[in-house]
C-alpha cells in the first residue's frame, strides 16, 4: 500500500484534526420554528445536532463562539467517533478552551491551544498543563456524577465502562496539515489580502488570530459564571449586546454527549434518537456511514452537512467528482434532497430532509459496511494489522432517553472497509493518522 508518506504502515483510523474549516452550526441549522416551540415558552429553544467524525471539536467551539449573534439556544452535540483517542481529544480541547481566565490568560491559552491542537512536541509548560489535565480527567471519567459536577458540558453516560479506557502507542503519517481548520478562512478580509499573486499573512498567522478571537468569545463564559447571580454585573461584564440577540451563553448553555463507538447504524432503535436532530454532519471519512437508518434520525426538514474531500490532497479531479457524486447519492437514498439556493462549495456538500421523508420509504443504495466509492481502491493486502481491535462494541446506557438494547456489534468498521476487495473506497478519516496513549 502507498500512501503521501510512501510507506503505507502509518495508514490508521485515529484523527488529530479535520479537512474542513469551523463551521457556525447555527448557521447551517433550520431556523427555529416559532410554532414548534409553542410548548417551551418557559424554557430557552433547543438545537439537537449530531455530528460524526468531527474529530476535534472546531465545529463546535465555532458555533459557541458566534452564539450572541443568534437568538438564545441551549446546544445538544452529539458527538459519535470510531475511536477512543478522538473522544480524550475532544474533552482536552474543550477543557482548554474553557479554562478559568485568571488560571491562563488569552494569549498563553491560544499558544497552548495551538500546541496541543497541531505540535508533534511540546514545550514543558505546555506539556505540564497535558499532563495535569490528563490526569484530571482520568480520575473524572470513570465517576459520572463527579465528572457531571465539575465539568456540566460534558457528558459520557452514553459510554460503556470499556470505553472509557484506553492505552495504545504512537505512530502516524501526515499529508494534510492543521491549519485548515482556522488558517484559511477569516472574518477580517485584510487577512487573505495578496501581493504581487501571494499571500500576505501566512496560514499560522490566520490560524493564530483566529484562534486568539474565537477564544476571547469562549471566555465570555466565565465571566458570566463569575458573575451568576447579579444580573446588574454580568450585563456589564459581558458588554451589551445588539437588540434582538442574547448574551453569551454559560457552560450549562450546552452539553457534549459522546456516543458508543460505531452506533450509527443502530442510533434509530431508539426512540429518543429517531426524528430528533435538525443537523447532522458527516466527516468525509465516515460517509459509508450515511444510509436510510441514519437519516431516520434527522427530523423532517432538518439540514445534512456532508465535509468533502477537497483537502485530502493525494486525491485526483476525477476521484475529487467521484466522491461529490457518491455523497449525492447516499444522501438522496438516506431520504435527503441537495438545498435549494445552498452556496456551491467544494468544502461541504448541503442537503435538507423532506418533510415526507422517513425510513420506512427509503430505499438504502448500498448494505451498512459498505464504502462509500469504488474509485479510490484499495488492495486486499491494504489493511493495517495495527487496525485489530479499535472498535468497541456498542453497549451501555443513552442519555434523556428510556433505556433499550442495542446490537453488541456494529458492521462498517474501518478495519473491515479496509479489507473490501478491489473496486472498494478506503477513504481515511483524516491524513493526521496516529494512535496515542490517553
Amino acid at each position: 500500500m502507498t500512501t503521501p508518506a510512501g510507506s503505507g504502515r502509518g495508514f490508521g483510523s485515529v484523527s488529530w484534526w479535520g479537512l474542513s474549516p469551523a463551521l457556525d452550526l447555527q448557521a447551517e441549522s433550520p431556523p427555529v420554528d416559532p410554532d414548534s416551540q409553542a410548548d417551551t415558552v418557559h424554557r430557552t429553544p433547543e438545537l439537537d445536532v449530531l455530528l460524526l467524525g468531527s474529530v476535534d471539536g472546531r465545529h463546535l467551539l465555532r458555533t459557541l463562539s458566534r452564539a450572541k449573534l443568534w437568538p438564545r439556544r441551549r446546544f445538544n452535540f452529539f458527538v459519535l467517533e470510531n475511536n477512543l483517542e478522538a473522544v480524550a481529544r475532544h474533552m482536552l480541547i474543550f477543557s482548554l478552551a474553557l479554562e478559568e481566565p485568571e488560571k491562563m490568560g488569552l494569549q498563553e491559552r491560544s499558544e497552548t491551544f495551538l500546541e496541543v491542537w497541531g505540535n508533534a512536541l511540546l514545550r514543558p509548560p505546555v506539556a505540564a498543563f497535558v499532563r495535569a489535565q490528563a490526569d484530571l480527567l482520568a480520575h473524572l471519567v470513570p465517576e459520572p456524577d463527579r465528572l457531571e459536577e465539575q465539568l456540566p458540558w460534558l457528558s459520557l453516560r452514553a459510554l460503556k465502562r470499556g470505553e472509557r479506557v484506553a492505552a495504545r502507542g504512537y505512530w502516524g503519517d501526515i499529508a494534510t496539515g492543521p491549519f485548515v481548520a482556522f488558517g484559511i478562512e477569516a472574518d477580517d478580509e485584510s487577512l487573505l489580502r495578496t501581493s504581487n499573486g501571494q499571500p500576505v499573512k501566512t496560514a499560522g498567522e490566520i490560524t493564530q488570530h483566529n484562534v486568539t478571537e474565537l477564544l476571547r468569545e469562549v471566555a465570555a463564559w466565565g465571566r458570566a459564571r463569575a458573575t451568576r447571580g447579579d444580573p446588574e454585573e454580568q450585563q456589564h461584564a459581558e458588554g451589551s449586546p445588539e437588540p434582538g440577540t442574547a448574551a453569551a451563553p454559560t457552560p450549562e448553555s450546552f452539553t457534549i454527549h459522546f456516543l458508543p463507538l460505531n452506533s450509527a447504524q443502530t442510533l434509530h432503535h431508539k426512540s429518543c434518537y429517531n426524528g430528533r436532530f435538525q443537523l447532522l454532519y458527516v466527516a468525509c471519512g465516515m460517509v459509508h456511514l450515511l444510509i436510510p437508518e441514519l437519516g431516520a434520525c434527522v427530523a423532517p426538514g432538518g439540514n445534512l452537512i456532508v465535509e468533502l474531500a477537497r483537502y485530502l490532497v493525494d486525491l485526483r479531479q476525477e476521484q475529487l467528482q467521484g466522491f461529490n457524486t457518491r455523497v449525492g447519492e447516499l444522501a438522496q437514498a438516506a431520504g435527503f434532497a441537495p438545498q435549494t439556493g445552498a452556496r456551491p462549495s467544494e468544502i461541504f456538500a448541503r442537503f435538507c430532509k423532506s418533510q415526507e421523508s422517513a425510513l420506512g420509504n427509503t430505499v438504502p443504495a448500498v448494505e451498512p459496511g459498505t464504502p462509500p466509492l469504488d474509485v479510490l481502491a484499495q488492495p486486499l493486502e491494504a489493511s493495517s494489522p495495527a487496525l485489530e481491535g479499535l472498535t468497541q462494541p456498542l453497549q451501555g446506557g443513552t442519555p434523556h432517553c428510556e433505556p433499550c438494547q442495542l446490537p453488541s456489534e456494529a458492521p462498517g468498521s474501518l478495519s473491515e472497509v479496509l479489507t473490501q476487495p478491489q473496486g472498494a473506497l478506503a477513504l481515511p478519516n483524516c491524513e493526521s493518522d496516529s494512535k496515542t496513549g490517553v
